[in-house]
């Protein structure tokens, strides 16, 4: 049977522009990318069924969290804390920030999937890492949709059904910490974000996240290293201010950027006084300045 595929499709663009014309992507294409991240992720679900046993929650408990919870970091990290003998507050309030990350993900998917007002509370549960990373990609809306659904569905029972395999296995397992299957979970989750991490920024902002966890881990309570290490994210982006503020000599010496040893740089400061004649020039609809460098 001759492969499906949509015609192209129209993106919205940035507010005041025009729409972007995509090329389609192949509805078999599409489905094959949904079904291999939800079927690798969904078989880890086992790992949290298991760990989550080991950590002294019931049965019922465990497949209640991954039926209403369904986030697979902020449940791996409720029962890690509730493991290593963590206030049950904080372990839940650990797993509520990470969660607050898909409230995210759904201003961003809300726009590019453009679902029914019925379908909205139904596919916010679905809302995770996993789906965000496969429709995000996607050329058009529908391509989108097909990601979005299909991942999601697939993960949603593979996770479930595991989940109830490892809780109902772990008695058999023994001692389920030194299988090391609390691992699995990030594990998983590391490999998903990798290939997102593109910029120096991001990729910073990650190794800063890592050191905090892993440095605050042995002196603070269960739990609380992972609410800090969200830090990491405004202490990069204020750096990365001052750092620019500094090349063109702002905030201390106005528009003269200085050198290392304190000399002013004249460079730097010509192209400060070609960006703030470009702004006045912008508000008053004058015309724009030019210089040799850009060729404008």
């Amino acid at each position: 049977m001759a492969e499906q595929t949509a015609p192209p499709q129209s993106v919205a663009g940035p507010p005041g522009g025009t729409a972007i014309t995509a090329e389609a992507k192949p509805d078999a294409a599409v489905v094959r990318d949904a079904l291999g991240v939800g079927i690798a992720v969904g078989l880890s679900g086992f790992a949290f069924g298991v760990t989550s046993a080991g950590s002294g929650l019931s049965l019922l408990q465990t497949c209640a969290l991954s039926l209403l919870v369904f986030t697979g970091a902020s449940q791996f990290a409720l029962v890690g804390a509730l493991a290593a003998g963590g206030n049950p507050y904080t372990a839940a309030a650990g797993a509520f920030f990470l969660g607050v990350r898909n409230s995210f993900y759904g201003l961003r998917l809300s726009q590019l999937l453009a679902l029914p007002r019925a379908l909205r509370p139904l596919a916010a549960q679905w809302v995770i890492d996993e789906t965000t990373a496969v429709t995000l990609p996607q050329p058009t809306r529908r391509a989108a949709r097909i990601g979005f659904t299909v991942t999601g569905l697939t993960l949603y029972v593979l996770w479930n059904l595991t989940t109830l395999v490892g809780a109902l296995g772990a008695e058999a397992l023994g001692d389920t910490a030194a299988w090391g299957l609390d691992a699995a979970g990030p594990a998983v989750f590391l490999a998903l974000l990798a290939p997102m991490l593109r910029s120096t920024t991001e990729r910073v902002t990650a190794a800063l996240a890592v050191v905090l966890a892993l440095g605050l881990l042995p002196v603070l309570p269960a739990g609380v290293p992972v609410l800090l290490a969200a830090l990491a994210a405004p202490a990069v982006l204020f750096l990365m201010g001052r750092g620019k503020d500094g090349l063109t000599g702002r905030g201390r010496d106005g528009l003269l950027g200085r050198d290392k040893d304190g000399t002013p740089d004249e460079p730097a400061r010509a192209a400060g006084q070609v960006r703030e004649a470009e702004k006045a020039a912008a508000k008053t609809g004058a015309p724009r300045t030019t210089t040799q460098e850009d060729g404008r």
